[in-house]
Protein backbone atom coordinates (compact mmCIF):
# COMPACT_ATOMS: atom_id res chain seq x y z
CA UNK A 1 0.00 0.00 0.00
CA UNK A 2 2.96 2.51 0.89
CA UNK A 3 4.73 1.81 -2.76
CA UNK A 4 1.20 2.72 -4.17
CA UNK A 5 1.18 5.58 -2.24
CA UNK A 6 5.14 6.82 -3.42
CA UNK A 7 4.03 5.85 -6.80
CA UNK A 8 1.18 8.42 -7.35
CA UNK A 9 2.73 10.63 -5.50
CA UNK A 10 6.01 10.52 -7.58
CA UNK A 11 3.50 10.32 -11.05
CA UNK A 12 2.02 13.77 -9.70
CA UNK A 13 5.32 15.65 -8.74
CA UNK A 14 6.44 14.76 -12.81
CA UNK A 15 3.02 16.44 -13.99
CA UNK A 16 2.94 19.56 -11.78
CA UNK A 17 7.12 20.01 -12.73
CA UNK A 18 5.32 19.11 -16.35
CA UNK A 19 2.82 22.06 -16.20
CA UNK A 20 5.81 24.55 -15.19
CA UNK A 21 7.75 24.17 -17.42
CA UNK A 22 5.18 24.39 -19.75
CA UNK A 23 4.06 27.64 -18.54
CA UNK A 24 7.97 28.27 -18.76
CA UNK A 25 7.94 28.61 -22.30
CA UNK A 26 5.01 30.89 -22.46
CA UNK A 27 6.20 34.64 -23.49
CA UNK A 28 4.69 37.58 -21.49
CA UNK A 29 1.94 37.80 -24.05
CA UNK A 30 0.82 34.46 -24.14
CA UNK A 31 0.90 34.01 -20.23
CA UNK A 32 -1.96 37.25 -20.80
CA UNK A 33 -3.67 35.29 -23.63
CA UNK A 34 -3.90 31.89 -21.28
CA UNK A 35 -5.43 33.80 -18.74
CA UNK A 36 -8.37 35.69 -20.95
CA UNK A 37 -8.71 32.32 -22.56
CA UNK A 38 -8.98 30.86 -19.19
CA UNK A 39 -11.53 33.55 -18.24
CA UNK A 40 -13.99 34.12 -21.09
CA UNK A 41 -13.32 31.13 -23.57
CA UNK A 42 -12.79 28.25 -21.53
CA UNK A 43 -15.97 27.72 -20.53
CA UNK A 44 -16.65 26.23 -24.05
CA UNK A 45 -13.46 25.80 -25.30
CA UNK A 46 -12.08 23.11 -22.32
CA UNK A 47 -13.57 20.22 -20.93
CA UNK A 48 -14.54 20.29 -17.67
CA UNK A 49 -13.84 16.64 -16.52
CA UNK A 50 -13.19 13.89 -18.23
CA UNK A 51 -16.82 12.30 -19.11
CA UNK A 52 -18.45 15.94 -19.89
CA UNK A 53 -18.50 17.45 -23.14
CA UNK A 54 -17.27 20.57 -24.73
CA UNK A 55 -19.60 22.96 -26.08
CA UNK A 56 -17.58 24.42 -28.39
CA UNK A 57 -14.62 22.94 -31.00
CA UNK A 58 -11.26 22.28 -29.24
CA UNK A 59 -9.04 25.41 -30.13
CA UNK A 60 -4.97 25.36 -31.13
CA UNK A 61 -2.10 26.22 -33.07
CA UNK A 62 -4.38 23.73 -35.89
CA UNK A 63 -7.33 26.09 -35.34
CA UNK A 64 -8.44 29.12 -38.11
CA UNK A 65 -5.84 27.17 -40.56
CA UNK A 66 -3.03 27.90 -38.54
CA UNK A 67 -3.20 31.78 -39.59
CA UNK A 68 -3.30 34.01 -36.32
CA UNK A 69 -5.01 36.96 -37.94
CA UNK A 70 -8.21 35.04 -38.94
CA UNK A 71 -8.30 33.92 -35.12
CA UNK A 72 -8.39 37.48 -34.51
CA UNK A 73 -10.82 37.82 -36.83
CA UNK A 74 -13.03 34.97 -34.84
CA UNK A 75 -11.70 36.39 -31.14
CA UNK A 76 -13.35 39.78 -32.23
CA UNK A 77 -16.22 39.54 -34.04
CA UNK A 78 -17.17 35.79 -33.32
CA UNK A 79 -19.22 33.26 -35.25
CA UNK A 80 -23.36 32.57 -35.03
CA UNK A 81 -22.61 30.04 -31.98
CA UNK A 82 -19.66 32.22 -30.52
CA UNK A 83 -20.03 35.72 -29.18
CA UNK A 84 -17.29 38.12 -30.14
CA UNK A 85 -14.98 39.90 -27.82
CA UNK A 86 -13.94 43.47 -29.52
CA UNK A 87 -16.09 45.28 -27.20
CA UNK A 88 -14.63 43.14 -24.14
CA UNK A 89 -11.40 43.37 -24.98
CA UNK A 90 -8.72 45.35 -26.75
CA UNK A 91 -6.87 44.63 -29.68
CA UNK A 92 -3.72 43.48 -28.23
CA UNK A 93 -5.76 41.26 -25.46
CA UNK A 94 -6.99 39.93 -28.79
CA UNK A 95 -3.75 39.05 -30.04
CA UNK A 96 -2.78 38.00 -26.96
CA UNK A 97 -5.13 35.32 -26.96
CA UNK A 98 -4.26 34.47 -30.68
CA UNK A 99 -1.02 33.98 -29.71
CA UNK A 100 -1.66 31.26 -26.73
CA UNK A 101 -3.99 29.72 -28.96
CA UNK A 102 -1.21 29.07 -31.65
CA UNK A 103 1.17 27.50 -28.59
CA UNK A 104 -1.45 25.31 -27.86
CA UNK A 105 -0.21 21.59 -28.91
CA UNK A 106 -3.76 19.84 -31.03
CA UNK A 107 -5.17 17.01 -28.20
CA UNK A 108 -4.78 18.41 -25.48
CA UNK A 109 -8.60 18.35 -24.73
CA UNK A 110 -9.52 15.48 -27.68
CA UNK A 111 -10.32 13.14 -25.11
CA UNK A 112 -12.76 10.42 -25.33
CA UNK A 113 -15.75 10.30 -22.83
CA UNK A 114 -18.43 8.35 -21.54
CA UNK A 115 -20.77 9.40 -24.12
CA UNK A 116 -18.75 9.13 -27.16
CA UNK A 117 -20.98 6.65 -29.19
CA UNK A 118 -18.38 4.18 -31.15
CA UNK A 119 -19.75 2.97 -34.70
CA UNK A 120 -18.24 -0.22 -35.97
CA UNK A 121 -15.82 0.30 -38.75
CA UNK A 122 -17.04 0.36 -42.40
CA UNK A 123 -15.42 -2.51 -45.18
CA UNK A 124 -13.44 0.34 -46.46
CA UNK A 125 -11.55 1.31 -43.18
Amino acid sequence: MKRNVWIVLILLAGVSQGAFAAEGQLNEQQKLGRRLFEQSCGVCHTRPTLVSGMYGPELSKESAGRDEAVMREFIANGTPRMPGFKYTYTADEIAAIAAYLKALPRGNQDLPTARTTTKAPTPAQ
